[in-house]
């Protein structure tokens, strides 16, 4: 079984790059904070050992002590049926913010597993709440990437509510792209972190359905496959069919 891994404080400029330093600094809680500010949020930000694939971040009732940034490779978020089944409900990329789902009521409601070897920045949620109401920009920056996560909530749930398989896939490596781009990464060349299995899960969909979508999405040139990487050949076309301006061809669900 993974076990957590334990917090490193890295207090020695030279061994941590600083929010200001950061590549990630305008899509996490560090954008558009001046560099006096930029200087307090540092002060309390952790950096944890890099999480081996398959590791736990945090489990499913476990209480909200932290929230995290993920400075390199990528985290899934899962929840567990009656019957013990995992649901994946999200993806986790470079920038962004894990551990939100425990603001309602101060305990997880899900758990995050890392799919690669992930870094991740800790920042204590107590004391950010204290450095918040100190910066009025670490606030807003606070409230913006609250709203992205939301924002990505729906996106999966307008995925869910497709009928088509084809639409589904486009819809997420069309997603996918954006948020590659938006963390500087090629958005045509998309190195996946996540298996087939995490994908078919994700979208709701039989491995084999998503394996057929991904060959039906090849074959009418729309995207070119090569193990974990997807190839972006038709980007035109994989938004017209993401957002169902064109009709998908009729995969079975599985």
């Amino acid at each position: 079984m993974a076990v957590m891994e334990a917090v490193t404080h890295l207090d020695l400029p030279g061994l941590r790059r600083s929010c200001a330093r950061c590549s990630l600094q305008q899509l996490c809680l560090a954008g558009g904070m001046s560099h006096e500010d930029l200087d307090q949020l540092d002060d309390i930000i952790r950096q944890r050992r890099p999480l081996g694939a398959g590791a736990r971040l945090f489990r499913m009732g476990q209480g909200l002590d932290s929230v995290f940034v993920t400075r390199d490779g990528a985290v899934k978020t899962v929840t567990f049926g009656e019957n013990g089944d995992e649901q994946i409900i999200g993806f986790h990329l470079p920038g962004e913010l894990i551990g939100l789902d425990a603001l309602a009521d101060g305990k997880h409601r899900c758990e995050a597993v890392a799919l690669t070897q992930t870094s991740l920045c800790e920042i204590p949620f107590a004391q950010l709440g204290e450095v918040a109401a100190q910066i009025p920009g670490l606030q807003q920056q606070l409230m913006r990437v609250i709203g992205m996560s939301v924002g990505r909530d729906q996106d999966h749930k307008e995925i869910l509510v497709r009928r088509q398989a084809n639409e589904r896939i486009a819809l997420f490596l069309h997603g996918l792209s954006a948020r590659y781009k938006a963390i500087g990464r090629d958005p045509v060349r998309l190195q996946l972190p996540m298996s087939r299995i995490d994908i078919a899960n994700y979208l709701g969909l039989a491995l084999e359905t998503v394996s057929r979508g991904f060959t039906r999405l090849q074959d009418d040139g729309l995207i070119e496959v090569r193990g974990r990487q997807v190839e972006l050949v038709d980007t035109l076309g994989l938004a017209r069919l993401a957002h169902g301006l064109v009709e998908a061809p009729k995969l079975r669900h599985g």
